[in-house]
């Protein structure tokens, strides 16, 4: 076993809300892990995932699920399960076998998403509410075909209604390229639907797929270093810490509550000379 050294203190850093955190959540998309290298991501990461997200149907066909289901939920890490297995179970009628397997396996989350284009408004609100008393609902929003219109008003609406429903967490896509959804094809940000998505629905619980490290950067010096930020390679866990906390040129000195050269930040993040 790895011994664990506690970081060192003396840098006056951005604060981070304590585990079980409402905001600053990472959300990491685990695309298979072995049991070995989950617990060695553990070990050395675990204290900074909140949400381990087994990748669309990876969970179905992976002989070690349970095991490393455990893993994580010993390691006060919420389990979910990808949107598409959900919505290939729906096209079968076999949402409620889902249900009952994923609670066997230990999973605490279920996302429920629309990224295949099939399902109308009623049909995901009826999903959320039915899966609600069981899991927590990571409901997403956005198609994963880049050629569906990106809508401001209607994405909005869309995250209205998963909140009204019962969701717990609203996912905007961006899949694992981050070219769709909340980005354009370049990978840059659709400012103008953020901005939107912050104007309407409480920013705590949304979660923001961003899997490249420019978008990481640009949610957390736009939104703050505390935005949930989801779609997280393993090996990117701790980069994106040190985004969050200005230990990156990314964002070094770039952070509201972080000092800069030649002064200190009082508790309410305003600089001090010295």
């Amino acid at each position: 076993m790895w011994a664990v050294t506690p970081p060192p203190q003396f840098l006056d850093l951005p604060t981070r809300q304590a585990r079980p955190r409402s905001r600053g959540l990472t959300h990491v998309l685990d695309k298979g892990l072995t049991p070995e290298a989950t617990a060695a991501l553990l070990a050395q990461a675990g204290h900074l995932i909140d949400i381990a997200k087994i990748g669309w149907g990876i969970g179905y066909i992976d002989p070690t699920l349970i095991d490393r289901v455990a893993l994580y939920r010993a390691a006060g890490i919420e389990v979910s399960l990808g949107g598409t297995l959900l919505e290939v179970c729906h096209a079968q009628g076999r949402v409620d076998e889902l249900r009952d397997w994923a609670l066997s396996c230990g999973v605490s989350v279920l996302e429920v998403s629309n990224g295949l284009n099939r399902l109308d408004r009623a049909t995901k609100t009826s999903l959320i509410r039915r899966l609600t008393p069981y899991f927590s609902v990571a409901a997403e929003v956005g198609a994963k075909d880049a050629s569906v219109p990106v809508v401001d008003t209607e994405w909005v609406a869309d995250m209205e209604a998963d909140l009204e429903a019962g969701a717990r967490w609203l996912v905007t896509e961006g899949r694992e390229s981050g070219t769709v959804g909340i980005y354009s094809s370049d990978g840059s940000v659709r400012d103008n639907l953020i901005n939107a998505i912050a104007a309407r629905l409480p920013i705590d619980q949304v979660i923001f797929e961003a899997p490249n490290k420019a978008q990481q950067a640009w949610f957390i010096t736009t939104v703050g270093h505390e935005v949930n930020l989801g779609n997280i390679a393993p090996e990117e866990v701790i980069p994106l810490e040190t985004l969050r906390l200005g230990l990156r040129a990314d964002t070094a000195l770039r952070l509201p509550n972080q000092p800069r050269e030649g002064g200190s930040t009082n508790p309410a993040g305003e600089r001090v000379e010295t």
